[in-house]
């Protein structure tokens, strides 16, 4: 039996016989009135070995966190949401059968205590106990203290475990909330409607990736997680809503990585008689306030590098950042066949249709991406690669688009939208064509979104942003799955409780 093995057995033993005792294990009776952080400060008036001499009663749960015992008396944390506080415990004060109990406590367990406030000899304030209750019995230990959650696996495979030992995970998953929180503030503020678009839907559209596959037995067909809200947010603005967003899932059946989980969150907003250049000054403000509500600045440090967030932003079309931040010749951007005999040359895989545009777009991935750490607008994407987005008027070749570009990773793209039915209907011909018979990414043409385009939709700008990788951003992460609280991994194999680093690695690459 191993040592961990051997732990549980000896706290199951301890359960029963506390139940043996009377005490119910998983009791539902005891309602704390007091919060560990709240307390603190009324200790700061008593000196070392000091009682508070009112002698109010005060009462918190939560769960052990350390323990030290001394035969008649005892030291023990207990952690709530706020924070940790120090109990004490004595025999004389609890009472033998109170104290029989507590003998047979361990780290872990969730339990409730009242009494009255002193600072022991060390200037701790504590809680000297005269009643204490058993909560919920914990039969596996936790990390010991001093290692804490060291396993990458088991941290996301037991983000439970994970909350309970590690602060700084669960200060990440406070600040999401908080970034989430403040971005629908400021929306809100611009007069943008929260609303809610289909989780399944007939057909995949908005983005080219594969899908999630369903099948609705009482309507006989199949439907799709969605990809993207795009098209559904764009007929409301046809619906006469001006400006609205939407936070919430995508789904997309591809691989996992540092920064790919099959389940994500994204924001989407779209705002009627805007250009992409308003969505720019919009995002530009936007992300850099939120930064420095949430850090106090806006020059953050991001896996060891610097960052600053403060506006402006720089701004960079394709052609200008593949010149010059990817060394490439402009007047090679101007010969397509020449771009294109570049990117195979690079190893680039292009497929027998792409053009130039698209030869363009994968030597920017390339050569220039990672290099973008400030933040970087990119604009003018090539039309070839953007079915959604309107053709600028001054060169038809690219589109009124732009994806803004943090620590070499895309964070959101935005473009003013194609609002010209028979344009979008030739464009989604064109891409459906180009695919072929995928069934991965399943091309489809979704009618009724042209036919909506057809009653007439205001010119507007939209705009997605990554959530998860503005909150990586924000929190210093290194990988997605910091940032989300449950993500997705391959199954544990057989009965083993963990894969090895090396296989999480693997996953990684």
């Amino acid at each position: 039996m191993t040592k961990d093995n051997q732990t549980i057995q000896q706290r199951k033993e301890k359960a029963e016989a506390l139940a043996e005792l009377g005490v119910k294990l998983y009791s539902n009776s005891f309602k704390p009135e007091n919060k560990a952080a709240e307390l603190l400060p009324k200790g700061q008036t008593l000196e070392a070995q000091q009682h508070d001499e009112e002698g109010t009663s005060y009462s918190v749960a939560g769960r052990v966190m350390s323990m030290r015992k001394f035969g008649k008396a005892a030291f023990f944390h207990i952690s709530d949401k706020s924070g940790q506080i120090q109990i004490y415990v004595k025999k004389d004060q609890l009472g033998d059968e109170l104290f029989a109990q507590f003998k047979k406590w361990d780290v872990g367990d969730v339990v409730g205590v009242e009494g009255t406030l002193f600072k022991t000899k060390m200037g701790e304030l504590s809680i000297q106990a005269s009643s204490i209750t058993m909560i919920a019995k914990s039969v596996r230990p936790l990390p010991e203290k001093w290692h804490g959650l060291t396993d990458v696996e088991t941290r996301y495979r037991q983000r439970y475990v994970d909350l309970i030992v590690t602060p700084e995970s669960r200060e990440t998953f406070r600040k999401r909330v908080e970034i989430i929180r403040l971005v629908r503030e400021y929306l809100n503020g611009l007069d943008f409607m929260e609303v809610e678009t289909p989780m399944m839907q007939p057909v995949p559209g908005g983005a080219t990736a594969k899908p999630f596959r369903t099948h609705h037995n009482a309507l006989s067909m199949d439907l799709f997680l969605r990809i993207a809200p795009e098209l559904y947010l764009k007929r409301l603005l046809v619906g006469g809503f001006e400006r609205v967003f939407e936070i919430n899932r995508n789904f997309r059946n591809e691989g996992l990585s540092t920064r790919h989980n099959p389940e994500f969150t994204m924001l989407e907003f779209y705002q009627a008689y805007a250009t992409y250049h308003d969505l720019m000054d919009l995002t530009e403000d936007m992300i850099s306030s939120i930064c420095e509500q949430v850090n106090g600045t806006m020059q953050i440090n991001y896996q060891g590098t610097e960052v600053n967030l403060a506006p402006p932003w720089k701004r960079l079309t394709m052609d200008e950042a593949l010149i010059e931040v990817g060394g490439l010749d402009a007047e090679l951007l101007q010969d397509n066949e020449a771009i294109i005999a570049l990117a195979k040359e690079k190893g680039i895989k292009l497929e027998n249709q792409a053009g130039p545009g698209k030869a363009k777009t994968e030597l920017f991935e390339l050569l220039v991406e990672e290099k973008l750490i400030d933040p970087t607008f990119i604009t003018s994407y090539p039309t070839e690669v953007s079915p959604l987005a309107r053709r600028n008027e001054e060169d038809p070749a690219v589109t009124d688009r732009f994806e803004l570009f943090i620590t070499g990773r895309e964070l959101a793209n935005a473009f003013s939208e194609l609002n010209d039915p028979v344009d979008q209907l030739g464009r989604f011909e064109k891409q459906i064509a180009e695919r072929g018979e995928d069934d991965e990414i399943h091309p489809e043409l979704d009618k009724d979104y042209v036919r909506a385009l057809e009653y007439g939709m205001p010119s507007a700008a939209g705009e997605g942003i990554g959530i998860d990788r503005l909150v990586m951003l924000l929190t210093d992460a290194p990988s997605i799955r910091d940032v989300i609280l449950f993500p997705h991994l391959k199954p544990e194999a057989g009965t083993q409780e963990k894969q090895t680093e090396s296989e999480t690695a693997e996953q990684d690459s």
